[in-house]
């Protein structure tokens, strides 16, 4: 079994919005794990009955207040397991992690220097105090994949809302 310490997902909103999937690659070490990111726009539809449903499409024209849903496919092109396989995407500064994020979800509101849960982290104010942080203040998300098989695929995905 081989460890992974870390992966950077380096997701630019530019450059995520052009181009919907974006093959990613490793730092560091040559890694079995291949990655491929793509951005969504969550569109409601309405059908000729009139029946109105959810869909990803596109993001070909997007305005504040708009959902996106960041995705990352992973899959283990290896011979052997892949343990303690990390994720981390920093949020394009354009989008804000959207409020009914799965709330067990690790993320940083301090570009990536502590992790946790939303409901747990903390940020100073210039006076000295503390407050919570908010979906607003996240600045990345990661997953920490304990095992990837070999073979073995995957999807991550985090809702996000154009600012």
């Amino acid at each position: 079994m081989k460890p992974i310490k870390k992966l950077a997902l380096a997701v630019a909103a530019a450059a995520a919005l052009a181009m919907p999937a974006l093959p990613l690659a490793a730092q560091g070490a040559p890694s079995p794990i291949t990655l491929n990111g793509d951005v969504k726009a969550v569109k409601i539809v309405t059908d000729a009955d009139g029946k109105q449903r959810t869909e990803l499409v596109a993001p070909n024209s997007i305005v504040p207040g708009d959902r996106l849903v960041f995705g990352t496919d992973y899959a283990n092109k290896g011979a052997e397991a892949v343990t303690n396989f990390v994720v981390t995407n920093p949020l394009p500064g354009a989008v804000q992690l959207a409020p009914d994020a799965d709330p067990a979800l690790e993320v940083s509101a301090d570009g990536g220097k502590t992790w946790g849960v939303l409901a747990k982290l903390t940020l100073s104010n210039p006076d000295g105090t503390t407050r919570p942080a908010g979906h607003a203040d996240v600045t990345h998300v990661r997953w920490v994949l304990p095992t990837i098989a070999p073979g073995a695929s995957g999807r991550l995905t985090y809702p996000a809302i154009i600012r």
